[in-house]
């Protein structure tokens, strides 16, 4: 997949944690050479995050990163979000290829930019650098990014986002936040999607949340459903709240 983090030559079992270390079993990534490729990459993208974060700061807009597995819901939520919330918003999309999921966020009225990263698996900061520029910041009070569709490679990448919200969908199974702990490690607020389709999958909801909260016991877990409003404006809520504490 992706030549620039390292993904073309392991497993996609990243150790990017904090100072970014890149300590894999895979041997190859224990060659001294590529931890330097790596680790060059990693802290020109974190400058380039700092950047990002300042012109946003400068805007007063709270920049919100959305990741996940393909199909839990980003774009969704973003649609329902369009048609219930209190804040004006814009979307930094990512997608390998197409440009769909920004033209479904324009139907609704919201100014969306489109990124296709090709190969890579994950947006990066000098990504979301062009498209902040396409993005009517003065306008807005909040920007999300839409990271591309994985639960491996966007967790390791700072995008210059002040917040990660990180959603697992109920038909994904209750063993992904265990098997994924970087990826819900960033996390500031955790979103269980698809709850109405609860009765249909043997999904363990409270082992989930257990699990997230081993991983990290002050994050925030909300239970979302599309077609539950009131699960939708918690969300609403809790990103206003957040927005206030930034004023």
């Amino acid at each position: 997949m992706c030549k620039d983090c390292g993904c073309s030559i392991h497993d996609h079992s990243h150790a990017h944690e904090e100072g970014h270390t890149a300590l894999h079993n895979n041997p190859q990534l224990n060659d001294a050479k590529t931890v330097e490729v790596i680790s060059k990459i990693l802290a020109k993208n974190e400058h380039e995050a700092g950047h990002n974060r300042a012109h946003f700061d400068a805007h007063k807009v709270l920049a919100i990163n959305l990741m996940s597995a393909p199909g839990s819901g980003k774009t969704a939520l973003l649609e329902k979000m369009a048609e219930l919330g209190t804040f004006k918003f814009g979307v930094i999309e990512g997608d390998l290829e197409t440009s769909l999921d920004a033209e479904r966020i324009r139907a609704k009225g919201i100014p969306a930019f489109q990124i296709q990263t090709g190969s890579a698996c994950h947006l990066d900061a000098f990504m979301v650098h062009k498209g902040l520029h396409a993005m009517p910041l003065d306008d807005l009070d909040v920007c999300f990014i839409e990271n591309v569709g994985n639960l491996v490679c966007p967790a390791s990448y700072d995008v210059g986002a002040h917040l990660n919200i990180v959603l697992v969908s109920v038909p994904e199974g209750s063993d992904k936040i265990e098997k994924y702990p970087v990826m819900f490690a960033k996390a500031d607020l955790i979103l269980i999607t698809k709850t109405d389709l609860l009765p249909h999958f043997e999904y363990d909801i409270e082992h989930e949340k257990a699990q997230a909260r081993r991983i990290k016991p002050n994050v925030d877990i909300l239970e979302l459903s599309i077609k539950d409003e009131e699960s939708i404006r918690n969300v609403i809520s809790w990103i206003n709240f957040k927005k206030s504490m930034r004023s």
